[in-house]
């Protein structure tokens, strides 16, 4: 049975309305006694930015992957030309794989690979050059000083001869059909789509607890969001690490703009023009993510600060009427929840284990089961994907422990950090991405 996308909208919101609904009945008791100690309004903001919010956010996305049924893709009769821009900075160590995996796929149309050294102060450029005679399709842009990954897209653009361009990150790893893929998506989405984002997978798990987690945070929250968005029309970031543009697009948007969170304010400048933006989530890179506390804070940090600047850039998006603002307006509850996480689950944690209940009890626990089953129901929908690429999941019951009860303790007080940085305009740098 055909149901349209608006239809499969009005769906998932009344069941997500309905379970909210439920949540506050059910926590009539807890909002009473959390109000005779802090009072009702910051009973209110703590509760419902603890429970009740994210309760009808994870129900959202729970009925909309339900109701999510994927075209097929199909072969195309010819594969158009393809430029592909990556961006470098001090990325010796990985840049000649991920030409190499570039190289591996096999497109069946015409490829451009520019990469840009930007400034790099290790080999990144030397690298680029030995391997270049064995990679006809690859041109090196050397920047004598570092300018940022922006600037570097940019100037990539510049020459880029081709009307499809795809962003890859340099530490990266295309798996196999990658590209085919995710130009396939593109060729089969709605005729008004002008970018695709591809799915991004942690390669690196296995170095670090802090990576563990997070390979479960790729694998599961953002594939899961990226798959709702894009079935509603418009998903929110084309990440820089792998998505898919219409060059005249970009052009005529000026670029990426020059900031920390360039991918999330292009994205946004696209829907804003009135185009749609898909997801392929069986077009796959897997990327290094961040092994230390300090690199996670500061990649973190810099995507809070990118969504901060794209609402700066973009407030008339606001009132676009079409089916992605609805996230867009998603997206303004983010601070308010992990502002009510940071001062209100966290202190309520440590009031808990001396015998206080009135933020983190029973009320509390009964949301673990919940968490469980949609953690249990990402993975089954993203199981299939996986069993279709041949792929395998990785053993990680300690990433998976970390990720489903310890990782929001970490995130959320990086992501206010991150919005409190932009709104008060603290020096940014590009860090790492």
């Amino acid at each position: 049975m055909y149901l349209s996308v608006p239809v499969k909208f009005v769906l998932a919101l009344i069941g997500a309305s309905m379970w909210t609904l439920l949540s506050v009945w059910l926590a009539n008791t807890w909002f009473q006694d959390l109000a005779r100690h802090v009072g009702f309004p910051l009973a209110v903001f703590l509760i419902g930015g603890i429970a009740i919010v994210p309760g009808f956010m994870n129900s959202f996305l729970l009925f909309s992957l339900t109701l999510d049924k994927r075209p097929v893709r199909k072969p195309l009769q010819g594969y158009p030309p393809l430029t592909i821009l990556v961006a470098a900075y001090n990325e010796e160590e990985f840049i000649a794989d991920t030409l190499k995996s570039i190289d591996e796929q096999h497109y069946p149309g015409e490829l451009q690979v520019i990469v840009v050294n930007d400034g790099s102060t290790d080999q990144t450029a030397a690298t680029v050059r030995e391997i270049q005679p064995g990679y006809p399709w690859l041109m090196l842009l050397n920047i004598e000083k570092n300018g940022g990954k922006a600037n570097a897209l940019n100037c990539a653009l510049k020459i880029a001869r081709h009307d499809l361009v795809l962003t890859v990150d340099a530490d990266s790893y295309l798996y196999r059909d990658a590209l085919q893929s995710i130009v396939e998506r593109y060729f089969e989405d709605p005729h008004n789509t002008r970018a695709v984002a591809g799915t991004v997978l942690v390669r690196n798990s296995r170095q670090s607890w802090i990576a563990q987690a997070q390979e479960w945070d790729y694998f599961h929250g953002i594939a899961a969001i990226k798959r709702t968005q894009s079935l509603f029309q418009g998903t929110l970031v084309a990440q820089g690490a792998f998505s898919l543009y219409d060059r005249a697009t970009i052009v005529a948007l000026g670029g990426w703009p020059v900031c920390v969170g360039e991918d999330i304010v292009l994205t946004w400048a696209i829907l804003k023009a009135g185009f749609r933006i898909g997801h392929c989530e069986d077009a796959c890179l897997f990327t290094n993510a961040p092994t230390t506390l300090k690199q996670f804070f500061r990649q973190r940090q810099r995507w809070a600060r990118g969504m901060v600047e794209a609402f700066k850039h973009h407030p008339g998006v606001l009132f676009k009427l079409q089916l992605p603002t609805f996230f867009i307006y998603w997206n303004l509850l983010f601070p308010l929840m992990d502002l009510a996480f940071t001062v209100g689950f966290i202190p309520g944690l440590i009031l808990a284990l001396f015998g206080h209940y009135w933020i983190v009890g029973p009320m509390t626990l009964a949301l673990i089961p919940l968490g469980l089953a949609m953690n249990l129901f990402m993975f089954q929908v993203e199981l299939k994907m996986f069993r279709h690429e041949h792929l395998k999941v990785r053993r990680n019951p300690l990433g998976f422990m970390i990720y489903v009860f310890a990782y929001g303790l970490l995130l959320q007080p990086i992501c206010l950090m991150g919005y409190l940085s932009e709104l008060f305009n603290i020096r940014k740098n590009w860090g790492t991405k």
